[in-house]
């Protein structure tokens, strides 16, 4: 397996990466060097703009807390905060309120659920982790709780897109707008995730520490602040925070996750009602990806396994992984093809899916060997001028344009170590007849700043965008001009004019990382 010393070397300090046209990457000081009329313009969020939280929503639900509630509402509210746990507490604690008989029979109920569940966090140890820290740890973002932005989500059919901050608050940006709408909720805290509802202008899904949100904002609206209740609020017992979340494609169906929930559930948001998808084992459920043709959801788990799932009779298949869980996954456009990384490996695989002659979506892989390995992003040294940069190692993230032609991986780096910089990798990729994968290049940014997250235009007619948010507060849309091998096109009208590309060594763009066998 060829490594990323066919990559062509990381850029000087000081240079950024502009565009790709003719098959290299252009790069220089200042993007405004390269006018990109195509794309959004860049956004900046200085950590000083954002008011954060002064106390935590625990402390602040004490201060609001009416103690004149009777004990069925207060019990009520125990259950939906806290589960079964939370309701034999608060029976547990209003020894005026209840027999006496009642209050120690919940409490050594209680008890012993408590031991149970230390004996369970034992085996599954992000049990014991707060919210915040359990967020941090299976977010797709790097380094998510230090993170100015934490949140990107394009609109699946328009160019507008929305920023989760670090101050929980949700902006909507529409190029076609002046407006910008601000989304605010007293239950939008350590926002996770957020995804628009597909063939919907105004969905907006809200994964949060306590509960599912789903905004319905009116594009045709003047209002900069939507009020609150334009919000759905959906929560089950037991199932936070919410960590990950994907529509349908048709937009019918939601499905959200949970690390400290076992079960994948299922809403239909219009009704406000779900179905719990449980298997056993795992330990709760991290991340979702639901394929674009709408036969498969990939589900991972903060154990060494993962499950697909089939959409039409829900039935799932179980993976397990050698060393460590599914980090991250994408799916090709076509939903044939499901790339992922594991946690503690330094390798791309593949998983490929064929039709039956019934039209029935199945693995054509037999059992947890036939995944095959694509790409090995192992620790590379590259000499440049600014001295031995070591680019590779473990992933945090992965992402295919809608094309199927750029797939970029986002690479964890080294915090501690000033030359194992986190960085953006980018393969051209290749669906059809054979899967292939060729060197791009490096996506960096300004001086100082790293990547954090990242996600491609769905649908960039020129070729593909990829937007990253920074370190520094910054998001940036670096555009990859090519003409797409699976349409045919005549001329040159696919690809916009641009300068002429500083010269870069031209044989890294033909080398082949892998190509998958014909058979």
């Amino acid at each position: 397996m060829t490594s990323l010393a066919l990559f062509p070397p990381p850029l000087f300090s000081g240079d950024i990466t502009l565009c790709e046209s003719n098959n290299e990457l252009l790069f220089g000081e200042s993007e405004d060097k390269l006018k990109q009329d195509l794309c959004p313009a860049s956004l900046h969020f200085p950590r000083e703009s954002l008011k954060l939280h002064s106390r935590t929503e625990s402390s602040s639900k004490a201060a609001f807390l009416d103690h004149s509630e009777t004990l069925w509402m207060r019990s009520a509210a125990a259950w939906r905060d806290g589960g079964l746990t939370g309701l034999l507490d608060e029976i547990t604690n209003s020894h005026s309120d209840v027999p006496k008989w009642l209050s120690v029979g919940s409490g050594c109920v209680l008890a012993l659920l408590r031991w149970v569940s230390s004996f369970h966090s034992s085996l599954f140890p992000h049990l014991t982790l707060s919210s915040e820290d359990m967020i941090a740890e299976f977010s797709q973002v790097l380094n998510w709780s230090d993170c100015v932005v934490r949140v990107f989500a394009w609109h699946p059919h328009t160019d507008k897109f929305a920023v989760a901050l670090l101050d929980d608050s949700i902006k909507i940006y529409n190029p076609r707008s002046a407006i910008t709408p601000t989304l605010k909720h007293r239950l939008q805290r350590s926002v996770a995730a957020v995804q628009w509802k597909p063939l919907c202008a105004s969905a907006l899904a809200v994964g949060c520490q306590n509960c599912l949100l789903v905004w319905n904002v009116d594009p045709c609206s003047l209002s900069a602040r939507p009020s609150s209740g334009c919000a759905q609020v959906l929560s089950h017992p037991g199932h936070a925070p919410v960590t990950s979340i994907a529509w349908s494609p048709s937009g019918s169906l939601l499905v959200s996750a949970s690390p400290m929930d076992t079960a994948m559930m299922v809403w239909d948001v219009a009704a406000e009602s779900c179905v719990p998808l449980q298997r056993v084992g795992g330990g709760g459920v991290t991340f979702l990806s639901w394929s674009p043709d709408g036969s498969h959801v990939l589900a991972s788990t903060p154990s060494a396994l993962f499950r697909v799932w089939e959409t039409r009779m829900w039935t799932c298949e179980r993976w397990p992984c050698v060393k460590g869980r599914c980090q991250s996954g994408c799916w090709s456009p076509d939903g044939s093809r499901l790339l992922f990384a594991v946690q503690g490996e330094t390798v791309i695989y593949a998983l490929t899916f064929t039709d039956t002659t019934a039209g029935i979506p199945t693995s054509t892989s037999k059992g947890p060997n036939a995944a095959a390995v694509v790409a090995n992003l192992s620790e590379t040294t590259f000499n440049t001028p600014d001295g031995d940069i070591i680019v590779g190692g473990d992933i945090q993230s992965l992402a295919w344009d809608p094309r199927g032609e750029r797939l970029a991986v986002l690479l964890k780096g080294d915090p501690q170590a000033a030359d194992r910089p986190a960085i953006i990798a980018v393969f051209k990729t290749r669906a059809s007849p054979i899967f292939e994968l060729l060197p791009c290049g490096f996506v960096q940014g300004e001086p100082g700043a790293e990547p954090r997250l990242m996600q491609f235009h769905p649908n960039f007619r020129h070729g593909a965008v990829l937007t990253v948010c920074w370190s520094n507060g910054r998001i940036t849309h670096v555009p990859f001009y090519f003409l797409s091998t699976g349409v045919p096109r005549f001329g040159l009208s696919g690809s916009p004019s641009l300068p002429h590309p500083q010269e870069r060594p031209a044989d890294f763009a033909n080398r082949s990382l892998f190509t998958e066998p014909t058979i």
